[in-house]
């Protein structure tokens, strides 16, 4: 039996995720910032394929809150699971943004650092002494690591810190057999931002006419690959970043 902890499951990737996990026979908490009933019904379909699933509220961007979460997560770990040792965490709680560098004030620059790196960083550090050995982390990056896409800069350049502080993680946790590993979703229709591709077809039309695949990533595109790296078939796989993407600007 392993149990996973994903960010941001309420949605989107970590909701794709968290069902990806499910049916690769893993066991789930998901966390939500704002949107409770998201996560409530992942976790009725995380059940309905038959595995077990909880759901905690989490702000990754108020690290003053995390000694809380890992209390309520030892208490739930004892009263679902029987244990007080989790096997897998997903930094992917995420928010986005669209504004050129000229434009973007401290208060946005602050705020997606401590969604993307501080939160990251902090939250993993609290929890690992919960993790079991052998656990896996999959932080959640970006392709805009690695194309440059105008408007989007300090997402870009804080999922850039995260994808290095994702080969520290794997260096500085392996005497534990603990690996990590980023994923690096390329153009994808998720809610971030906005719901930009569904509310401008054009762009979707533009990025998809970018991508060698010849359409956008779906979450559930993600979502698989994410639940791969948790699982044991991906054991040996450790401080990589994945882009999953499509072929995305190549």
């Amino acid at each position: 039996m392993q149990i996973v902890i994903i960010t941001g499951g309420s949605r989107g990737i970590g909701r794709a995720a968290a069902i990806a996990c499910a049916q690769r026979g893993l066991d789930v908490i998901v966390t939500y910032n704002t949107h409770k009933p998201g996560a409530d019904a992942v976790v009725r379909e995380v059940q309905a394929v038959g595995r077990q699933a909880a759901v905690l509220a989490l702000n990754v961007a108020d690290t003053s809150s995390f000694d809380i979460f890992a209390e309520q997560l030892t208490q739930v770990l004892g009263e679902t699971w029987g244990r007080t040792s989790f096997d897998g965490l997903v930094n992917n709680a995420g928010i986005g943004g669209f504004n050129p560098i000229e434009s973007v004030s401290e208060a946005e620059f602050d705020g997606l650092f401590n969604v993307h790196l501080k939160g990251p960083f902090f939250l993993t550090q609290r929890l690992l002494p919960m993790m079991a050995d052998g656990g896996a982390i999959v932080n959640v990056t970006s392709a805009t690591t690695r194309v440059a896409t105008a408007g989007v800069a300090p997402y870009a350049a804080f999922k850039g810190g995260l994808e290095v502080l994702t080969r520290y993680m794997a260096k500085e946790f392996g005497l534990r057999r603990i690996r990590a590993n980023a994923v690096s979703p390329g153009a994808t229709r998720t809610d971030l931002g906005g719901n930009p591709l569904d509310n401008h077809p054009e762009f979707a039309e533009l990025l998809a006419s970018q991508t060698a695949l010849g359409r956008v990533g779906e979450p559930e595109d993600v979502g698989r690959v994410i639940a791969t790296l948790l699982s044991g078939d991906s054991s040996w796989i450790n401080a990589q970043s994945i882009e999953v993407g499509g072929g995305y600007c190549i």
